[in-house]
């Protein structure tokens, strides 16, 4: 049985991936800030199942943390990256900004790092990254989330270069979904919302065959193909 550790498993994709992975034969690993929402988690699984609270806003001890809970599980084959908040903030709140980089980009890289050298030494793995086609461009409702979902996709093509230069078996995905129906997303009415059990199901499949770059849904890779290249003139308007 193959083993993977969700870091953000309380919410949104990371706990809908969750049950996902545990019905498909994984040993699974959850991890988020919220200890009680993931013993609750754990209940309603019928996997085996490990819990450790990790606050990634607090990078240097989710680090210890995360190599804590490899420890407890006896090592693990992938680790999914899906903590992440996104704040509307179109008055630039300094606050807002600074948090949504400590945790979007300090501590998603602290736990990427870490899953990158504890594969690396293991030498084989698979590293997934939640990113979002927001990461094409600038958003002036949430600039430092929109730039922290390009430091990431930009993060995991710089990791998966390192691998290919030193040889390793270390898979890296970005998953870059379109709007889903989660409490991160403000336009839960849209036609361009997508139910979170359908992102987690095509998160799985992108796990099992190993591509470098999945959107979901798919119809996304289009959507942010016109917005990457629509003038600015015009995409500042939308």
């Amino acid at each position: 049985m193959k083993k993977a550790i969700i870091i953000g498993a309380t919410s949104g994709i990371g706990k809908e991936l969750a049950r996902v992975l545990a019905t498909g034969n994984y040993i699974v690993g959850l991890a988020a800030r919220r200890l009680n929402l993931l013993s609750e988690l754990k209940n309603e699984l019928t996997a085996e199942t490990y819990v450790q609270k990790i606050d990634i806003s607090q990078p240097d001890e989710a680090k210890l943390l995360l190599r804590q809970l490899i420890e407890e599980m006896g090592g693990v084959d992938i680790i999914v990256v899906c903590s992440a908040i996104c704040i509307y903030n179109p008055d630039l709140d300094w606050e807002n900004e600074i948090a949504t980089v400590n945790v979007n980009v300090l501590g998603v890289t602290a736990i990427a790092n870490v899953a990158y050298n504890y594969f690396s030494e293991k030498g084989s793995g698979h590293i997934v990254g939640i990113s979002s086609f927001k990461a094409l461009r600038g958003g002036g409702s949430s600039p430092a989330y929109n730039a922290s979902k390009a430091f990431l996709s930009n993060y995991l093509e710089g990791l998966r270069i390192n691998s290919a230069k030193h040889g390793n078996k270390v898979f890296i995905t970005d998953i870059r979904p379109g709007l889903v129906n989660s409490s991160m997303t403000v336009r839960k009415n849209s036609f361009l919302v997508v139910p979170v059990h359908k992102v987690a199901r095509q998160i799985c499949k992108a796990i099992e065959t190993k591509k470098s770059i999945v959107y979901v849904p798919k119809r996304y890779k289009f959507i942010a193909y016109a917005m990457k290249y629509t003038p600015f003139c015009i995409y500042s308007k939308l």
